[in-house]
């Protein structure tokens, strides 16, 4: 790339400026500075750092800092565990600090965590002096703003995207040239469990809902159940190639959203290439900081939200395990609660938790209890609605009693009578005359 304002290091030169004892940001998901990373686990192999602490929301691609070997040289300290760093957390050989989604920027904008350098990859630089953070804005930009030293990865692939993604020039230090493709992730084709649940999340759907979901076959399946509604919006943390289709159709058209009418709303991005493609240089989507998308009264202001998550296990009171499976963690606090809370808030609005009713080896996973150690993301408190395969079920204003009725209701058939056996043990003769009260 020929321009007379930067000049251009090598991956290696630009990560001299790391020293022992700092906290470094990497930029998130698709756009993790994997040239970066493996200059500065160079560096660690010849023994020049120490302590050195990385941070950053869920990453795609090699994650090399967490192996064994560089124990007392690199400490992952993420704010998501990623499949890439998952038996290195199990293991100890990284960690995880329990965080909000929303509150990811905050702690390096109130200083609860120190950001002494932020490695991040950019888009080509504009005629205006601007380059897009792209896929990742998320905490990125906070880290941007907070950091002693950035280092910018120019990379040809990372699209130009609108919002808050756009940052000068001027704010970056240390310039890098990757043209590496974005790590995409494929669509993922939903199965029959998960083709019910799109269905019963549907129709819980109204039209002019504003909505949140994530990643994967569920959201896919959902997405899929929306054809024939009208009017969509989407405030989220992340979109994927299930969006597309209703965008082209004109079901998503953001005409009865309150913030940002007209606007799909998203932190960080994770799909396939035509995902990529499709915010780039289109005003039509603003990539925003994960303080403004995940802010539960931002979310509350647009009518109809309704906020589709997922879950590993719910016990019989509501109370819904996200984050890990028992005492090993699993992935993170993310942004569940951020849109709970938020959908609840709203008129009218849908706060909806949806997952199988049994994992794929047949383990039921509705439990009379959570499993010793599970983390609880959504308190019992904050729990709506609950989807699986079988049915939809709203759980709020009900009593413990009527929350395990209902919760019964929508397991695998085959785990509903040692559910109720334990139900019946727990609240004793007053939960079976509830029961035949309700008439089911």
């Amino acid at each position: 790339m020929n321009n007379p304002n930067i000049r251009i290091v090598s991956a290696a030169e630009a990560v001299q400026v790391v020293k022992s004892g700092d906290h470094i940001h990497l930029s998130s998901v698709a756009s993790a500075p994997q040239c970066l990373i493996k200059a500065l686990c160079d560096r660690g192999d010849r023994g020049e750092l120490r302590d050195v602490f990385i941070h950053h929301l869920h990453t795609e691609g090699p994650a090399p800092y967490a192996d064994p070997k560089y124990e007392g040289i690199f400490q992952s300290s993420q704010f998501f565990v990623g499949s890439n760093l998952r038996r290195a957390t199990q293991e100890g050989y990284a960690d995880y600090i329990p965080v909000f989604l929303s509150e990811t920027q905050k702690l390096y904008r109130c200083g609860a965590l120190p950001i002494d350098v932020a490695m991040i990859q950019v888009s080509p630089p504009d005629k205006h002096g601007y380059v897009s953070l792209g896929t990742s804005v998320d905490a990125t930009l906070a880290a941007v703003e907070c950091a002693h030293t950035v280092i910018a990865v120019i990379n040809k692939y990372v699209p130009r995207s609108f919002g808050q993604a756009m940052i000068r020039m001027s704010e970056i230090d240390i310039w890098c040239e990757d043209d590496t493709p974005l790590i995409e992730a494929p669509f993922t084709a939903p199965n029959e469990v998960e083709t019910a649940i799109g269905k019963h999340c549907a129709e819980l759907i109204e039209d002019g809902a504003c909505l949140q979901m994530g990643i994967g076959a569920i959201p896919n399946a959902v997405l899929a159940q929306l054809g024939g509604h009208k009017n969509l919006g989407i405030h989220t943390e992340m979109f994927a190639d299930g969006v597309l289709p209703l965008v082209e159709s004109g079901v998503i058209n953001g005409m009865n959203k309150v913030t940002d009418p007209g606007k799909m709303v998203s932190t960080f991005l994770m799909g396939s290439q035509e995902v990529y493609d499709f915010i780039d240089d289109n005003p039509g989507v603003l990539m925003m900081d994960v303080g403004y998308t995940n802010d539960p009264h931002i979310i509350s202001q647009n009518p109809n939200f309704t906020a589709i998550n997922s879950a590993l296990q719910i016990d019989l009171t509501g109370q819904v395990c996200a984050d890990s499976i028992g005492t090993k963690h699993y992935s993170g606090v993310g942004g569940q609660i951020d849109f709970i809370y938020g959908s609840s808030l709203s008129k009218n609005g849908k706060a909806i938790v949806a997952m199988p009713s049994k994992t794929n080896k047949g383990i039921s996973k509705i439990a009379p209890v959570l499993n010793p150690g599970a983390g609880v993301v959504t308190t019992r408190a904050h729990m709506h609605w609950f989807v699986t395969e079988h049915g939809a079920v709203n759980l709020y204003g009900k009593t413990l009693q009527e929350r395990a009725r209902l919760v019964i209701s929508v397991a695998a058939p085959e785990h509903r009578e040692e559910l109720d056996r334990a139900a019946f043990e727990r609240f004793g003769p007053h939960h079976t005359y509830i029961k035949m009260e309700c008439g089911m």
